[in-house]
Order: C-alpha cells, then sequence, then structure tokens
C-alpha cells in the first residue's frame, strides 16, 4: 500500500477563476463575503441544504451588527451564491436552513448537482457623467466675479452754483 496523500493542513475551499472574475462576485460586499467563507466553514460535504447559521451567531462569530449580516445573507441570495432552503421560527428558536449553490446537495434520492446560480447574475450598467450630449449643453463664457468691498462707488459731482 502507498502512503495516503492527506496532509495536517486540514479541509480547504477551492474557488474558481470564473466564480471569482464574475460580476456577481465582483459586485458582493465585504460582509457578504466574509459570510460565505463561513457558511462554508459549516459545510461537511454531505449538509449542503441544511446549514445553519442564524443572524445573531454571524453577528458574533464575524464581528458586524445583526443588519449587517441580514444585508449581507440578502445580497447572498440576490446574486446567487446562497438560497433559503426552509425558514427558520423565532418561536421554536430555529435558525433558517441555506444551501450554497457552489456545491452539491445530497437528497433521500441521491446527490443532487450544484445550481451555480451566480452565473445567471447580469449587474447593472452605471451611467456616468450628467447624462446630456455635449451639444446640448450650453457653453458660458468663464469671468471672474469682480469683487465689492464697502459700499458701491458713485462718481463725485460737484454741485450747482447759481
Amino acid at each position: 500500500m502507498g502512503k495516503s496523500k492527506r496532509t495536517s493542513e486540514g479541509q480547504y475551499l477551492p474557488l474558481p477563476y470564473a466564480q471569482l472574475k464574475s460580476d456577481a462576485w465582483r459586485s458582493l460586499s465585504g460582509a457578504a463575503v466574509r459570510l460565505w467563507l463561513e457558511l462554508h466553514t459549516r459545510y461537511n460535504g454531505g449538509n449542503n441544504g441544511v446549514l445553519t447559521l442564524s443572524f445573531a451567531e454571524a453577528s458574533e462569530a464575524l464581528n458586524m451588527g445583526k443588519a449587517t449580516v441580514k444585508r449581507a445573507y440578502g445580497e447572498l441570495v440576490d446574486k446567487g451564491f446562497l438560497a433559503l432552503e426552509r425558514e427558520g421560527n423565532w418561536y421554536n428558536r430555529r435558525a433558517h436552513e441555506w444551501r450554497l449553490t457552489t456545491k452539491q446537495m445530497q437528497t433521500v434520492r441521491g446527490k443532487v448537482s450544484a445550481t451555480q446560480d451566480w452565473h445567471r447574475f447580469r449587474a447593472k450598467k452605471t451611467e456616468r457623467g450628467s447624462g446630456l450630449e455635449p451639444s446640448q449643453l450650453s457653453v458660458v463664457p468663464f469671468e471672474n466675479p469682480k469683487a465689492v468691498h464697502g459700499s458701491v462707488l458713485k462718481p463725485v459731482r460737484a454741485k450747482k452754483t447759481l
């Protein structure tokens, strides 16, 4: 028998260039990237679709506010990196169950391929400038304003004598 190829480095997360260069990835906020990486630390190869990380737990682990965590979750869902599989319940103290769209999912019927929903994201083009064509602009010559100090100057006229 040959040596095992396992090293003591532990698990790792491959990030494909196609994903890193995508509009979806490049438009993520720092908080969303940190949350996405934290969710990957909870993925063990067979629990995709039942990943749990509450807002409070993520807030504490990532040193972010709960509102920031909530925005980051929304951003990851909107851009296709995360999907909500089962909504949590505050009263029963259950966190949402999430699915990473970059990983395959194990179901009762077998494995389901990764959906890679982030491929469908298209960034909105930002318009730059004033939006006016150069021909529509009126050109006003630049003129330095005249400085007026004190009262308005009036010419001195001699008094009329009779």
